[in-house]
């Protein structure tokens, strides 16, 4: 005898189609009711754009957030952080950075290194 689905289970499907429509509706500008659809091809950051850190808010679902606005990540981050990485293009900042409801950051990826004391 199997059990039945749990009640947040069964709300999976129901919270992506809410998130996509929210992360696609979050993109368009404050005054336009109606916006023209965006070539793919302009919608792909180019590999030569900077990689940025994406963090996502806590309970969503980063690779859902990421295809809503049509980022494909080279790496989606689900344990010690909430978030996706991915080449960006300066629209594509702006808009991540305008929709405080769905992304906590973005921020450049850079390196980091542990190379001894401060100040040595």
């Amino acid at each position: 005898m199997s059990n039945p689905p749990s009640p947040r289970r069964a709300l999976l499907p129901a919270l992506v189609v809410v998130l996509a429509a929210t992360a696609t509706a979050a993109a368009l500008p404050a005054d336009s009711a109606i916006a023209d659809p965006v070539p793919a091809s302009r919608v792909a950051a180019p590999a030569d754009h900077p990689t940025y850190i994406v963090t996502v808010r806590r309970g969503l679902d980063p690779g859902a957030v990421a295809r809503a606005y049509g980022i494909t990540p080279v790496h989606v981050f689900r344990t010690a952080m909430n978030g996706f990485a991915a080449p960006l293009s300066p629209g594509q900042v702006e808009a991540l950075q305008a929709t405080d409801t769905l992304v906590e950051s973005v921020e450049q990826d850079g390196s980091a290194s542990s190379g001894g004391p401060a100040g040595a």
